[in-house]
């Protein structure tokens, strides 16, 4: 089987979904009879790609693609040349690793794409009024062309009935992003750091759904409380976003300059690093496409306090301290960080379902199934059981 990943995307640092897209090569090449894989990126993330999936393997082919570095250059080069592209490498399967438009009919085999959210629809504020409009449908176009739908989670699958109805949530399965534990022993504290302090961590684009402001006032409540001893520090971790202006000036208006650390591009051993250190994550988003932070820091033993929405809780289950969005949220926060934090750390939790040769097994699986017959693929997926809460091991 040649299967051909779509990475090309605009971020030059590693993000949800580039990860994504990493992930889901180096998982397919660990298995014992892999495709072979043929990976589209942006000439600006080449390299990028190529520390991420560290791979020397034969079967797997790189491609930079060398366009202009602006969001309609993209959007043609997905809906003109990838179909050309993927008739040239004779792909068996395409697989984009986020929406963007495509042309069905320019397609001579399957094509797949991988949902991490619906925050067009959800959180329009994100993108502004017109980016917002054109993301929309985009997204849509995409959803309504690929063959099948991929979610990064439960939660984004009922989201996506919830939003389009029966016709795309026909095509949709359940297929969680897979998330790695880095090795302890590589762990490497970020150079912004002394080593010494004592610091509450929250892994963040600077986006509305975040609550970034909120994690700013629930740390501003628990400096006044002495809840975190001497000198403490928030630690927010995430590439700048729309928020970022918003996220500064609060900073400054509280007097919180010399306590809060913004930082972003890190290595993930860096980010191993602050989860290994970290009193524990603190994640007060009000919608999620998966959890990566929570998944991260439960597989790093870092005590995890979170608002408690569905994403979460699929990752989370039992292991997290959750708070519910409603009045007094800034106290009740506290409570929940002073309560955990009186609490032994715990051990990290093995979350084998969600490895990247586990999710690369599953994708296997549905790509298989796509290149069946087409009278045999009708039951084949599209009646996915309701997930449940993911254990651990």
């Amino acid at each position: 089987m040649r299967v051909l990943i779509a990475g090309l995307s605009a971020p030059t640092e590693l993000n949800g979904v580039s990860r994504h897209a990493a992930n889901l090569a180096r998982g397919l090449l660990s298995l014992p009879d892999p495709p072979e894989i043929h990976f589209l990126a942006g000439a600006w993330q080449s390299g990028m790609f190529a520390r991420a999936i560290g791979s020397s393997d034969a079967r797997l082919h790189m491609h930079s693609i060398s366009i202009a570095h602006r969001n309609l250059a993209r959007i043609r080069w997905y809906y003109r040349e990838l179909p050309r592209i993927a008739r040239r490498l004779g792909a068996d399967v395409v697989h984009l690793s986020y929406t963007m438009p495509l042309d069905a009919r320019a397609f001579r085999r399957p094509t797949v794409v991988s949902l991490h959210d619906l925050y067009p629809f959800d959180i329009p504020q994100n993108f502004g009024w017109f980016k917002g409009m054109v993301n929309r449908g985009l997204m849509h176009q995409c959803l309504r062309s690929v063959d099948a739908i991929a979610c990064v989670s439960e939660s984004t699958r009922t989201r996506l009935k919830q939003r389009f109805g029966a016709p795309l949530s026909r095509k949709a399965i359940t297929i969680r992003n897979a998330v790695e534990p880095v090795l302890a022993s590589s762990a490497r504290r970020p150079p912004e750091l002394s080593g010494n302090e004592s610091f509450l961590l929250c892994v963040a684009q600077h986006r509305q759904n975040k609550n970034i402001p909120l994690a700013l006032r629930v740390f501003e409540r628990l400096l006044r409380g002495r809840v975190l001893g001497e000198n403490p520090r928030l630690l927010i971790v995430g590439i700048p976003g729309p928020d970022t202006g918003l996220i500064q000036m609060h900073i400054r208006q509280a007097g919180l300059d010399r306590s809060v650390t913004l930082l972003s591009g890190i290595s993930d051993a860096e980010l191993q690093w602050c989860y290994q250190h970290s009193e524990l994550l603190l994640a007060p988003s009000s919608i999620e496409g998966f959890g990566l932070p929570v998944a991260e820091a439960l597989l790093a033993g870092c005590p995890v306090v979170c608002s408690d929405i569905p994403a979460f809780r699929e990752i989370g289950a039992d292991r997290c301290r959750y708070v519910a969005f409603g009045e007094n949220i800034v106290e009740r926060y506290e409570l929940a960080v002073r309560d955990r934090l009186a609490e032994p750390r715990g051990e990290p939790v093995s979350l084998e379902r969600l490895s990247p040769a586990a999710i690369a097994r599953e994708y296997l699986s549905l790509y298989r199934r796509l290149l069946a017959p087409a009278a045999q693929r009708d039951w084949l997926f599209y009646a996915e059981p309701a997930g449940e809460e993911l254990e651990a091991g």
